[in-house]
């Protein structure tokens, strides 16, 4: 880690114009969770209430009946659009960051495209990162507007955690499922249901937008397999990852201190991960507890659209000119991390 090498990109003219959520409507209690995981707690002499204790997780949400990921998306996206003030039809760019898909092909992008009207110039596509794609998303959004390629790009996210954690709760109640295996998919039982839009266009046109400054991202790629994932579960090795992702994390902010000056933001949006993370980036970083914001306690880790999930629902305590940090890390690993200027 103590090699230099953060990734660095300043932004000239780029905003971010609206957020707008999609809620799941149906909640999932980590209680209701310990009642399905009844056979296997027993069986391995595993206490209740674990998911509160340790990740900090009560509960989290799922899709109703009549409800998906997709279509959630498309309502995120088109609320997004009505609320910046943006015709469909000067969108130049959809970003689709979701990890949740039907299937390999073809991309979930062209049903969110045709779903929010979108014009056939739009260039619309998949951005994979992990937990971190709906925040390159936006970096890249803002690159396009600055170097005047694209007027205005959506980045959208839709997830959808309810098969993976009806499988996972199957799995983990079978017979010969040791404490080690149950650790592994532990993280699958904090996972929760959401969409969420951002609307990103050029400042010099919206003053009333929030600037998006720029930020670095930095790379720790020898940790790809600490965290994978499929349709058919998440299989972590929890403390290695915790370990790995705070080590890049520092390495990134110590370095970041030649080009930005982020002690003292009025906000710090990390990635909705657990408790444990949370404390872990807080006391490395000396951040002020007061100024992080939580969403895990009631909508779990949401992947990629966690962090615009939270600075949603916090943008009604943000002033004009408050300073916000958007902090991440995914799978894989990488860490990235934005600036914008309420």
């Amino acid at each position: 880690m103590g090699v230099k090498g953060n990734a660095t990109s300043v932004h000239r003219n780029a905003a971010l114009l609206s957020l707008a959520t999609t809620v799941a409507e149906r909640v999932t209690t980590s209680a209701d969770i310990d009642r399905r995981l009844a056979p296997v707690l027993d069986r391995l002499r595993l206490p209740t209430g674990l998911l509160q204790r340790v990740a900090g997780v009560h509960e989290r949400r799922n899709w109703a009946e009549g409800q998906s990921f997709d279509a959630a998306a498309v309502a995120a996206g088109e609320k997004a659009l009505a609320e910046a003030g943006v015709n469909p039809g000067d969108v130049g760019m959809l970003i689709n960051t979701s990890v949740t898909r039907k299937h390999l092909e073809p991309s979930v992008a062209v049903r969110l495209h045709h779903g929010m009207g979108l014009p056939p110039s739009a260039v619309n596509f998949d951005l994979a990162n992990a937990c971190l794609g709906f925040v390159n998303g936006m970096t890249l959004a803002a690159q396009l507007i600055d170097a005047g390629q694209i007027r205005y790009a959506v980045v959208v996210d839709g997830e959808d955690a309810d098969e993976i954690q009806d499988i996972t709760i199957d799995r983990l109640n079978q017979p010969g499922v040791t404490r080690r295996d149950f650790m592994r998919e532990f993280p699958s039982l904090t996972l929760g249901s959401g969409a969420v839009a951002a609307v990103i266009g050029p400042a010099d046109a919206h003053p009333e937008g929030h600037r998006i400054l720029g930020g670095v991202t930095r790379a720790a790629t020898q940790f790809n397999e600490l965290c994978v994932g499929s349709v058919n579960g998440m299989f972590t090795d929890a403390k290695a990852l915790l370990k790995g992702g705070l080590d890049l994390v520092m390495a990134a902010w110590k370095e970041a201190r030649k080009d930005w000056s982020w002690s003292a933001m009025d906000r710090y949006v990390l990635h909705q991960v657990s408790d444990v993370h949370t404390d872990a980036i807080v006391k490395a970083a000396g951040l002020d507890r007061s100024r992080v914001p939580l969403t895990y306690p009631r909508y779990g880790n949401v992947g990629p659209a966690s962090i615009p999930m939270t600075l949603a629902e916090e943008a009604r305590h943000l002033a004009p000119g408050d300073r916000v940090l958007l902090m991440g890390v995914g799978s894989g690993i990488n860490t990235a991390m934005t600036e914008i200027a309420w």
